[in-house]
């Protein structure tokens, strides 16, 4: 993130090292806090409420769940449009990986309320944005509050959910990345460069948008 050596690039490259660093030693708490009421290390059995409550909570900052999704948007605004692919899609494999085998032992109420909070606020914070990066930011919130309210019924669906959402995100970016926009005013004039790079973009967008 912080290659570039720009001050807005350091910045998220800070934010995304401290969110990070904070979320995984709360996971860490967690197994330990379990381990301490009831001799259990295994993360994927934990059986404390106090422990379910913090693994959740934790996995909600890794991802950027709402209320935890403040950094996420930062982060992908001060990075260049390759980083952001891999922000946006690859570095959200190993929470999701989580989310997946601690599923049974998540708190679903804690977990139900965060993801439809995500879905509502990513659709609405999306609207004020000039920003195509940060409205992929809010995009991918979104999505990840979709895949986080139905972990608890099939997991399969969230991992399904999250191959098709990452291949639609990686084609965004790769577009964007060809016609080198980064604001709404450049795609405006962009079509006059790549007509058909532009419609693929048009049908890439409708498809994660879930028309």
């Amino acid at each position: 993130i912080s290659k570039s050596h720009h001050p807005r690039a350091v910045e998220a490259a800070t934010k995304y090292f401290l969110t990070q660093a904070a979320a995984s030693a709360l996971v860490l708490f967690s197994s330990m806090t379990n381990a301490w009421q009831t001799g259990q290390w295994d993360i994927t059995q934990l059986t404390h409420p106090t422990s379910c409550l913090i693994l959740t909570s934790a996995l909600a900052i890794k991802l950027g769940l709402v209320p935890f999704h403040f950094w996420f948007p930062e982060v992908l605004q001060g990075s260049p449009l390759t980083t952001g692919l891999l922000l946006s899609t690859i570095m959200k494999l190993p929470p999701i990986a989580l989310l997946y085998m601690t599923s049974p032992s998540l708190n679903p109420t804690l977990l139900t309320t965060l993801a439809i909070l995500s879905t509502a606020l990513g659709g609405w914070m999306g609207l004020n944005q000039t920003q195509i990066r940060k409205i992929l930011a809010f995009s991918s919130i979104s999505h990840l509050g979709w895949m986080a309210i139905i972990i608890a019924y099939s997991p399969k669906l969230t991992l399904l959910n999250f191959y098709l959402y990452a291949m639609m995100t990686t084609t965004v970016f790769l577009t964007l990345n060809t016609t080198k926009t980064l604001k709404l005013s450049t795609l405006m004039t962009t079509w006059t460069k790549t007509p058909p790079l532009n419609a693929m973009l048009l049908l890439t967008l409708l498809s994660l948008a879930g028309l």
